[in-house]
């Protein structure tokens, strides 16, 4: 049995083994355990229960990280969407004074579009439309974006009225232990250790408890709370809302939102073909689309896949059984959320910074001297972390990349959807200024 999975994730040709694929999934799911909290916290203003809406998030992420794992081989893992959850509740629910029964409905109609355009193929060429080229800038873009994320979660950045940002306070015991924790990172991967990102979160972890900066208040949390929020979505209420506008933001961002994530996490583990394409696209855009439906009927925004995968693969881990792991950890997290909610923003800050830094390797393979490539790798390069968004900085390189093939009479060597999806990301761009 154990030889037959082998064979079916691939352990020969990724050369990894089972240690390595499991300590990966254990360090995606620390990178990303916050979002059991996060979220429940942000859909909780809509009214919906906190508990019910806790065990929502444990379900849809360990569902969508197994299912990933188990059909599309990928060490991506899948939970409700950051931004996604914001825009559902602070846009849709409170702005346009929707219920949250509908706004779920209209989740779980977006869900239902995503599997058309997958099985129609659709997604699949909308990714295939990208220039190779960009592959590079949007990985080391996404990298510089969960560095800053990190940097700014232990403090080491603080905002600033004057210069936006500036040097966080050094004499803050959280800023403390995030540095120790990202000199330990350093020096254990430069002696090749390969769980040297979990071993120092959790040292980082144990320190902080050591010294009293660890806040952890026992609380009652039943699973079964999330029959408040099971099938409690209003689908027919949906159709009656403005639809397109709602599902068109929850399609749009999620689509390319996990168009990057996988483009960077593909291309850290060196998972793309040599003819830049991405095998078994049709099973990871599908279980990204499985997700959704199910986060719906659940209880919560749309599922998409995370760039704390890219933890994971840091550690090693090239195959399935790193989602796997790591869903099977949300899993148990369904009864043990409220010590899972205990591991601080100190501890998973350094191996976001320094994931981040490792995510910039790539860059040295753009052309730079070579400004029809160069100029859109740089603003795909640096809109990602500045705008805090994958999809804004992606719409920035593609418009440009399109813009300079047609002034420059490169446009018949590019294939029509390039110029269709600039002209998408356009008239994304329109849309925002009028809102």
């Amino acid at each position: 049995m154990r030889t037959r999975l082998e064979q079916y994730f691939g352990f020969a040709a990724h050369n990894t083994t089972w240690r390595t694929e499991v300590l990966a999934g254990c360090t995606t799911f620390v990178a990303m355990a916050y979002i059991v909290f996060v979220n429940p916290a942000i859909l909780c203003q809509t009214g919906m229960p906190l508990a019910a809406v806790t065990a929502a998030t444990c379900l849809c992420a360990a569902f969508g990280s197994i299912l990933m794992g188990a059909l599309a081989n990928y060490p991506l893992a899948l939970a409700p969407g950051m931004g996604l959850n914001a825009y559902f509740t602070y846009t849709v629910v409170k702005g346009m004074g929707v219920p949250w029964q509908t706004a779920l409905g209209a989740v779980f109609l977006s869900g239902i579009l995503f599997l058309l355009l997958t099985l129609g193929g659709i997604r699949q060429r909308l990714l295939a439309a990208i220039p190779y080229q960009l592959h590079a800038a949007v990985a080391g873009g996404i990298g510089l974006f969960i560095a800053f994320i990190g940097l700014l979660n232990c403090g080491l950045v603080v905002p600033s009225a004057t210069t936006a940002l500036t040097l966080g306070n050094l004499h803050a015991h959280s800023t403390q232990l995030a540095v120790f924790g990202i000199l330990l990172i350093a020096i254990l991967q430069a002696y090749r250790v390969r769980a040297a990102i979990l071993i120092g979160i959790l040292a980082t972890l144990a320190l902080g408890i050591l010294c009293h900066q660890v806040k952890y208040t026992p609380s009652a949390f039943n699973p079964m709370a999330i029959r408040d929020t099971a099938f409690q979505l209003n689908i027919r209420g949906a159709l009656h809302l403005n639809v397109l506008e709602i599902i068109f933001a929850f399609l749009f961002v999620d689509l390319f939102d996990n168009i990057g994530t996988l483009v960077a996490v593909a291309a850290r583990a060196d998972l793309i073909a040599p003819d830049h394409t991405i095998p078994r696209l049709d099973r990871i855009f599908f279980a990204d689309a499985t997700s959704t439906v199910v986060g719906s009927l659940a209880g919560t925004s749309t599922v998409t896949s995370y760039i704390e995968s890219a933890a994971g693969v840091a550690a090693g881990g090239r195959t399935g059984v790193t989602a796997i792991v790591t869903g099977l950890l949300f899993l148990l997290a369904l009864f043990v959320a409220p010590v899972v909610g205990a591991i601080p923003n100190f501890a998973t800050a350094p191996a976001l910074i320094l994931v981040g830094a490792m995510m910039l390797s790539g860059i040295g393979t753009i052309e730079w001297e070579v400004p029809h490539i160069a100029i859109p790798s740089f603003l795909t390069l640096i809109a990602i972390p500045l705008t805090g968004s994958i999809a804004t900085g992606l719409s920035f390189g593609i418009i440009a990349f399109a813009a300079l093939e047609l002034a420059t009479g490169r446009a018949r060597r590019r294939h029509w959807m390039l110029y269709l999806l600039a002209a998408l990301f356009l008239l994304r761009f329109i849309y925002i200024a009028h809102i």
